[in-house]
């Protein structure tokens, strides 16, 4: 289940890292790709679709969360989900014994997914800045 899982997360991050660079490609196309807040809205947009990617993801597992018996409701499966999902780790919300291995691999898919959240948004600063100097 957390190699299914890890690779249902990958599938959805590489379709929101397409949609970014996609808008990217299109802000360097943009004959007003210069102006300062062009830019600071291109950087933003990057970082809020990566975040969408995110809360999407971590919705996956709560739904599986719930699916499983692991955790009873959406509400506690979301917030568990999410605090495992940042690697936070309040412990305050805990699986059922028999799931809890699935919480290490949905932690070590978030390590994994920030990471590359990490160098989307870096490409995109740096895409964004080297461009307004030509």
């Amino acid at each position: 289940m957390g190699f299914l899982m890890m690779l249902v997360t990958t599938l959805i991050h590489a379709g929101f890292m397409v949609i970014t660079m996609h808008r990217l490609a299109a802000h360097e196309r943009n004959p007003h790709r210069t102006a300062p807040l062009h830019g600071l809205g291109m950087v933003g947009f990057s970082v809020l679709v990566m975040f969408a990617a995110g809360l999407v993801e971590a919705s996956i597992y709560a739904v599986v969360y719930v699916a499983l018996g692991a955790i009873s409701g959406m509400e506690p499966a979301l917030y568990f989900s999410t605090v495992t999902f940042t690697t936070l780790g309040y412990g305050d919300v805990v699986l059922d014994p028999r799931w809890r291995l699935l919480a290490s691999f949905e932690a070590a898919n978030g390590i994994i997914m920030f990471g590359w959240t990490t160098a989307i948004v870096v490409s995109a600063v740096q895409r964004v800045y080297s461009s307004a100097k030509e």
